[in-house]
């Protein structure tokens, strides 16, 4: 059957204009970022999962109305009126797709790419990033903020898996609670310098003896801890990294004073110092989790802190000049039903979701994708967390192709897609 467009029509200035692009789009794709404009990586942890409907893709089946932002066209929810005022600097992505119906499948494979697999775990992909680029001063290069309680049982998905403890988070505590600090990144008073110097030569000279007599494999990352602490402890500028008592009260307010705000107050400061992937999960429990009113939920104490912390990060990020070389992602494990249930809540959609994004070379002001009248279902660009992570490798100048053997003989893609293909960067974002 002779395709309708004639060859004429097809050879047009206009067709070769369109081939070219997709040309250009494809081996752009193909190709590793030779100038990457992103240093650093944010992940605002909405832990739960926000309904898309509700924040970042009104749909008529919200009871919150949609409002329009500075860019012609686009509309976010009522509930994030600071947002409106400057989706200029955002880029949202409407047509996630991705698997897992409860909270342990869904956050393994966000974070991962992978589905839990119980012969093994995967390296999550803040680790990957920490492996790829390397630290960055003194300062540990991954971090997560706050460390999780004990009702919260996904912390290993975050983990670096058979990548190893090098590039492991570093957890530290809520910096919202009274009298927060990371212990043990100072001296001892009664310790000098010169002192540590000496006693860690001694301490070499040990080592080696014992090594002479019992030579392992542990000592690899023995030495990688020992150095990582020696330079921590040695650096003021780690310190002063990690102490929020350097920031104003007006700027802790911008951001608020909560676990939620002072865990992207901190993100900033460490990504400014050198850390390369930060998680921000200032959210407690399963906060976006809304089974039960979720209107409520979302119009007092959800939209509002995200809208307030996300704002005030990327605009104070771009104040400091750091919003280019940090790229900033927000978002949770999937979405919510399009539909509200018995008890006035929405309940667990990785079928079609939303998250956003800013700074890191990501091309602003634009909604990439689009989902039914209802939020359901994607009807236009299907990403997947394997595109999205392919995009963040590319954004960093990572070859988000590469793959890493596991200890059982098996590759493993870094941009795993759906069913186990590697993803594609999305090359709207970038421009």
């Amino acid at each position: 059957m002779r395709h309708p467009a004639s060859r004429r029509s097809f050879i047009s200035a206009g067709s070769l204009g369109f081939l070219g692009l997709s040309l250009r789009n494809s081996l752009a794709a193909d190709a590793v970022n030779p100038n990457p404009k992103a240093k650093s990586v944010i992940l605002f942890w909405l832990e739960g999962g926000p309904s898309h409907i509700d924040t970042w893709d009104p749909k008529s089946n919200s009871n919150f109305k949609p409002i329009s932002t500075n860019v012609p066209g686009i509309r976010v929810s009522e509930l994030l009126p600071k947002m409106a005022k400057r989706m200029d600097k955002f880029a949202l992505v409407r047509s996630m797709h991705t698997r897992g119906t409860d909270h342990p499948q869904a956050t393994h494979y966000a974070i991962t790419g992978h589905e839990i697999n119980p012969a093994m775990q995967f390296p999550s992909v803040g680790s990957i990033v920490t492996k790829e680029l390397g630290p960055r001063n003194a300062v540990p290069a991954h971090i997560l903020v706050p460390k999780w309680d004990r009702t919260r049982q996904y912390e290993e998905y975050f983990r670096a898996a058979f990548l190893g403890g090098d590039y492991d988070p570093m957890c530290i505590p809520d910096p919202a609670k009274p009298g927060f600090q990371v212990t043990d990144l100072s001296l001892p008073k009664t310790i000098s310098q010169a002192s540590v110097d000496s006693r860690s030569a001694f301490l070499k000279a040990v080592d080696r003896r014992y090594r002479e007599l019992n030579d392992t494999a542990d000592h690899t990352n023995m030495d990688a801890f020992t150095a990582q602490a020696m330079k921590m402890i040695t650096t003021p500028a780690v310190r002063d990294a990690f102490d929020l008592a350097k920031e104003s009260d007006k700027m802790k307010e911008r951001y608020g004073k909560d676990s939620i705000g002072q865990s992207c107050l901190l993100a900033r400061r460490l990504v400014e110092a050198g850390s390369r992937f930060v998680t921000a999960a200032g959210y407690h429990g399963t906060s976006w989790d809304t089974h039960s009113d979720n209107d409520k939920g979302h119009r007092d104490r959800l939209a509002p802190t995200l809208d307030r912390t996300l704002t005030a990060l990327v605009e104070d990020l771009e104040e400091r000049g750091l919003l280019e070389s940090t790229l900033v992602i927000a978002m949770g494990e999937f979405g919510r039903t399009p539909h509200i249930n018995p008890a006035l809540g929405r309940d667990h959609w990785p079928n079609c979701w939303s998250l956003a994004l800013a700074g890191g070379g990501i091309k602003p002001g634009q909604a990439i994708g689009k989902s039914d009248e209802r939020g359901a279902n994607v009807i236009d660009r299907v990403v997947t967390m394997g595109d999205l992570f392919a995009t963040i490798y590319h954004a960093l100048g990572i070859d988000w192709k590469k793959e890493y053997m596991s200890p059982i003989g098996r590759p493993i893609k870094i941009a795993n897609s759906l069913d186990d293909r590697t993803g594609s960067p999305v090359m709207e974002l970038l421009g």
